[in-house]
């Protein structure tokens, strides 16, 4: 039996402990916010908190957040009220809005470590974050917008 605690809820599940994370988000837990994208952790669709740090649920397994906090972009900010939520409808970072959870978990996660980054800080923090559509520029200034907010905060 492996127990991970999502979202600040503990669940217990009795399946293969090698499954990925992300299956057993998506299929057992219902967290669909989290997308499978390459399955080979390159593309940052499947971007969750692993206490408290970004990581690919395609390429963690089960047994690697046993017993720890996974949090996903439903229990990032339940009310969709976490400053980069905030700073990505403000800006209308989506466009076809798939990759967008994964790049939202990456960016509050480099905002906790990094709480005023600059643009190499962003880029090198994102990178694992591959957007189609090509909003990069519009990521960047969430970002930046979301630290201002923070910033304020604090």
């Amino acid at each position: 039996m492996t127990t991970v605690t999502v979202n600040g809820k503990e669940m217990q599940f009795d399946g293969d402990p090698e499954m990925p994370l992300l299956w057993f988000l998506r299929d057992i837990a219902g967290m669909t916010g989290t997308k499978f994208g390459c399955g080979a952790a390159l593309c940052g669709a499947c971007t969750v908190h692993l206490d408290g740090t970004a990581v690919r649920s395609c390429q963690t397994t089960l047994a690697d957040a046993a017993g720890k906090q996974v949090t996903t972009i439903e229990g990032l900010d339940p009310e969709g009220m976490h400053p980069v939520q905030v700073a990505w409808r403000e800006l209308n970072v989506a466009q076809c809005g798939y990759c967008q959870c994964g790049q939202i978990m990456q960016a509050a996660s480099l905002l906790k470590d990094t709480p005023q980054p600059t643009d190499d800080d962003i880029d090198a923090a994102m990178s694992g974050n591959i957007c189609r559509c090509g909003t990069y520029p519009r990521i960047r200034a969430a970002i930046k917008l979301a630290a201002s907010k923070l910033g304020d905060a604090r």
